[in-house]
């Protein structure tokens, strides 16, 4: 009898997936010098799908306002989380980032079977859980996570604005512009201010601020 022919990795994987609920999971926040991280998850339904799911950043900010409704209306379930500020100066970026999609995930009313997550990097689940290297343009769940944590993290910037309006985070959102270093410079920092980040450090140093940072162990 003629030895079956090995079919590759991909579809060996496939056959050992356990039928039930996926959930799609990305962040929104790992670069900019201030705020919290955003994590969310997402189950979609196949029974009401949503068109013009895609990579957060490759949509307007309109179009990811009107998903982020849809995504809402339309899912099975969805859930957003946060590490916050403390948390990123304490783990590190990369271990608070787990940490938030793991409180996404703990926060689905409905428990997956698998869980795709955007990128290589996975977090301490009790759940099969996959990473898929640009997953926010491949896998709808992904993406619907992606909207939903990037229209997130806007929103609480500019409640940031609101509370601190010298910075500007209604219009960097965070992230390192010029425009953000030269209000860092002006005005220090900002309680939202991840002193972690090398940015912001080299902008207290002259105003005589002391900063130390050590990175502790997560708990799982």
């Amino acid at each position: 009898m003629r030895s079956r022919k090995s079919s590759g990795p991909e579809q060996f994987g496939l056959r050992f997936d356990a039928i039930g609920l996926v959930a799609g999971v990305d962040e929104a926040g790992r670069g900019p010098l201030a705020g919290p991280v955003v994590a969310a998850a997402v189950i979609l339904d196949d029974r009401r799908p949503i068109k013009g799911l895609d990579d957060s950043k490759k949509l307007s900010a309109a179009v990811r306002a009107r998903l982020y409704d849809e995504i809402r209306e339309k899912a099975l379930c969805c859930a957003v989380a946060e590490a916050s500020v403390e948390e990123i100066d304490t783990l590190n970026i990369l271990q608070a980032t787990m940490l938030a999609m793991r409180r996404a995930v703990e926060g689905l009313r409905l428990v997956p079977v698998k869980v795709l997550v955007d990128g290589n990097r996975l977090p301490v689940l009790k759940i099969a859980a996959e990473a898929i290297v640009q997953g926010d343009a491949l896998v709808q769940s992904i993406s619907a996570a992606s909207i939903l944590a990037k229209v997130h993290r806007d929103r609480l910037c500019l409640t940031l604005h609101e509370q601190h309006p010298q910075y500007g985070f209604d219009e960097h959102k965070g992230y390192g512009t010029p425009m953000h270093l030269a209000a860092l410079k002006q005005h220090g920092a900002c309680v939202h201010h991840r002193r972690s980040f090398a940015p912001v450090r080299e902008a207290l140093l002259p105003l005589g601020v002391p900063v130390s940072v050590s990175f502790a162990v997560p708990a799982e």
